[in-house]
């Protein structure tokens, strides 16, 4: 199974192992006619991106991807089609990375109190950027022998009640989404597949959304089963959001994260891209 459209990607301008440039040809080379960049907190990548999309005839959506807490749940919602120099959209980022950056290094002291040392200052080398998370200490942490596999390293050390996790203190869903409207962009509630709440809450959790002015659900994602898919479907028709999809693209050796390989959208639900204004949505159908 593939699609046309990948709204969901990274690179390394957060925690992508891609470049910006790499991670458009890889897209072209996997059929993506229409990319979503959407690094986490950051909009650094898409001049890169924008250049290669050019070069290889791929539509490149500018986007990016928040992490919000509603109700004390980290929530990630995707922006697409934003602007990206919009004065409040990049003090609301810059704001943001400072969250993440004071998280970080509150992570590497945790670990370093368990006994592995220098785990910030590995995890910030493998970032090679502003934006430093988890991930890059995963990688880390596997590197230094204390895991498996990055499954392993979150599972042992970096979940909630595990010696490396520090609590985030993102910005809350309501005003996240206000900094992508205000850029002129649509907010996608992300995977809500991995988010770990009841059939109730996650009904609350679609609602405050769509209240708040999110726009959309990302109903096929790389990391859905085929029952979270028909979950998100339904979100989307109990409250009338439009349907998106995306890997959430990080690295190559993913099989079921890889660029373009989703399938189509239940039939009923309107494709986010259909559902922008005519002159927005000109181009690939």
């Amino acid at each position: 199974m593939s699609s046309p459209w990948d709204l969901h990607s990274h690179s390394t301008a957060s925690d992508g192992t891609l470049t910006p440039a790499a991670l458009v040809r890889r897209a072209a080379e996997h059929g993506v006619r229409v990319l979503a960049l959407t690094d986490h907190d950051t909009t650094d990548g898409l001049p890169e991106a924008a250049e290669a999309a050019v070069a290889t005839g791929v539509e490149l959506v500018p986007g990016v991807e928040l992490s919000t807490v509603w109700e004390g749940v980290e929530v990630h919602v995707v922006g697409l089609w934003i602007e990206p120099d919009h004065p409040a959209l990049q003090e609301g980022l810059a704001a943001q990375r400072e969250r993440r950056g004071a998280r970080a290094r509150a992570m590497g002291e945790r670990l370093a109190r368990a006994g592995i040392p220098g785990a910030y200052e590995g995890a910030r080398a493998l970032a090679g950027g502003e934006v430093v998370n988890r991930s890059h200490f995963a990688r880390y942490l596997v590197a230094a022998g204390r895991g498996r596999d990055l499954g392993d390293a979150f599972d042992r050390y970096l979940r909630q009640g595990r010696p490396g996790y520090a609590p985030p203190e993102w910005v809350d869903l309501a005003e996240g989404v206000g900094w992508i409207r205000a850029a002129g962009g649509t907010a996608v509630l992300a995977h809500p597949g991995r988010y770990r709440l009841s059939a109730g809450r996650l009904r609350r959790l679609a609602a405050a959304f769509r209240e708040a002015g999110g726009a959309a659900v990302e109903v096929v994602c790389g990391s859905h089963t085929p029952a979270q898919v028909q979950a998100a479907a339904g979100l989307a028709r109990r409250h009338g959001l439009a349907a998106s999809v995306g890997s959430d693209f990080h690295a190559p050796g993913n099989p079921w994260r890889e660029l373009g390989r989703l399938a189509p959208l239940p039939a009923d639900l309107t494709p986010v891209w259909a559902a922008r204004a005519p002159r927005a949505r000109e181009g690939v159908a």
